[in-house]
């Protein structure tokens, strides 16, 4: 058993194996799960817990370090466009269980349905998020500073979502670590995420699957600046569609991308170099692309750099 010190998404506290001690924690907690709990102003202990995380948001105080802890097989259902806005800065989300008893927030309804992350230093950790509707247009919205995103997971249940993850120019320093991204296999998608703008974003230690007719990881409108693209540990993008795109920015956005990262194309033909696309970014190996099935990958033939 391994304990530490909370790392600072949570601002301070203990944890046993990754899981916070809340004993130890100095701000609120409150317990939500939709199978049990009411929404009341009585409510969110353990063994009363609120129905929503909506309702538990409004409970929080901004920046005291309040966590809503979402029972195992909590659903929350998300109907329309701000159906669940994280507007108290300084929160924490976090989803207990595992696979498809994993909390869920399942977008339904009407294809603007999302979730806003609408203020500063909101984490999000072990969540489930599934599309329940085609076309849904960027069901989590990220409009504020230091976001970060921990452990989850989005997937496409019905249809595809055109964007899953969006973001403004507001998202500064978001961090994604440890994302999967389950996207259907026909095509419907453009990408798993759109950054748009966002100085110091970071994505890592991910496993992307998708039919994406853009890029699975895409900055688009406003140059991305010192954004970073890589793998801790092998990280893994499939990209179904013949676009054979798996990652695309604006021609003046800076950042790096790579090391391990390897690629999986749905062609094969004459898409290595085009398959990671940005003029003004730097590319460390190992960056692997594999375009057919039986056959082993190669690195990425953008030009290198050379010692004159």
């Amino acid at each position: 058993m391994s304990v530490s010190v909370f790392p600072s998404y949570f601002g301070g506290g203990v944890v046993i194996r990754g899981a916070p001690l809340l004993m130890a924690h100095s701000g609120n907690i409150y317990w939500v799960d939709s199978v049990n709990g009411t929404d009341d102003s009585a409510k969110g202990q353990f063994d009363s817990p609120l129905a929503t995380l909506d309702y538990a948001v409004g409970r929080c105080t901004a920046n005291q370090g309040d966590i809503i802890v979402a029972k195992a097989g909590h659903v929350e259902t998300v109907t329309a466009a701000a159906g669940l806005d994280l507007d108290v800065a300084g929160i924490a989300v976090v989803g207990l269980g595992t696979g498809s008893d994993r909390a869920t927030i399942n977008f339904t309804t009407a294809t603007t349905a999302d979730m806003d992350v609408d203020a500063a230093n909101i984490t999000l950790v072990n969540l489930l998020f599934t599309g329940g509707i085609d076309a849904l247009a960027g069901p989590i919205d990220i409009n504020a500073a230091d976001c970060t995103m921990i452990g989850c997971e989005t997937r496409d249940v019905t249809g595809q979502a055109t964007d899953f993850i969006v973001t403004d120019a507001n998202a500064t320093r978001l961090l994604i670590d440890g994302w999967i991204h389950r996207g259907a296999a026909a095509a419907g998608a453009d990408t798993a995420i759109t950054i748009v703008g966002a100085d110091g974003s970071t994505i890592r230690n991910f496993w992307i699957d998708g039919n994406f007719a853009v890029a699975a990881i895409e900055n688009v409108t406003t140059a991305a600046t010192n954004l970073s693209v890589y793998g801790d540990k092998p990280s893994f993008i499939r990209n179904r569609n013949s676009a054979d795109v798996c990652f695309t920015a604006v021609s003046t956005a800076t950042g790096n991308v790579g090391p391990n990262i390897y690629a999986r194309l749905a062609d094969d033909a004459a898409n290595i170099t085009e398959a990671f696309v940005g003029a003004d970014m730097q590319f460390y190996q190992d960056i692997a692309i594999v375009n057919a099935d039986g056959e082993s990958s190669m690195l990425t033939n953008i030009t290198a750099s050379t010692d004159a």
